[in-house]
């Protein structure tokens, strides 16, 4: 459980930074560059993302819930959804014309989808905390960055794009889910 909680704890942290403390980040970027300054910040990432596997991993599950009988059904149009989103956010979209923060909305349509299908402990702390994380930044982002501004219209060309982007992100977590989290989506 530990493991898994140091890795919540170190997602959370180090992306509250640009909202929270945004003089400590000004300030390390000063002292270390730009670059210094992401490279750091993206292994840390990786490092608490790699924390959350084998802490979630090594938790033997307790039930704490029943989830709904139509959840597992839902949950993988979620994360299809939730993947589609994630390309969004990484490419020109008219989904960010509609969803500002389409990334992080992924992330809380991933995690409710997680939810919906998982009802154990460790289920419930990893994508519980991801998705009240998620809703915070959300709520922070906004608060730091003021009023919305709309990208303008991009071509169904581009749309298409992304949503096929999405389709294969998704089929690929798919197929790798059980080798990266120890648990097959596709019931049988």
């Amino acid at each position: 459980m530990l493991l898994l909680i140091i890795g919540l704890v170190m997602w959370g942290g180090l992306h509250f930074i640009p909202s929270l403390a945004i003089s400590f980040r000004t300030q390390l970027i000063s002292k270390w560059g730009e670059k210094k300054y992401r490279n750091i910040f993206s292994i840390l990432v990786v490092t608490s993302i790699i924390l959350m596997i084998l802490g979630w991993r090594l938790i033997d599950p307790v039930s704490i819930y029943n989830p709904p009988e139509w959840g597992g059904s839902v949950t993988g149009l979620f994360i299809l959804i939730a993947f589609i989103l994630f390309s969004a956010a990484h490419s020109e979209s008219n989904i960010k014309r509609f969803i500002r923060h389409p990334q992080l909305i992924g992330l809380i349509i991933w995690s409710v989808g997680h939810l919906l299908s998982n009802g154990d402990n460790r289920s419930l702390i990893l994508f519980g905390v991801l998705g009240v994380w998620a809703i915070l930044e959300v709520i922070l982002i906004n608060n730091r960055e003021g009023d919305w501004v709309k990208p303008d219209s991009v071509s169904a060309k581009s749309e298409l794009l992304v949503t096929i982007k999405g389709i294969v992100i998704f089929a690929i977590f798919l197929f790798a889910h059980p080798y990266l989290f120890g648990v097959s989506p596709i019931v049988s």
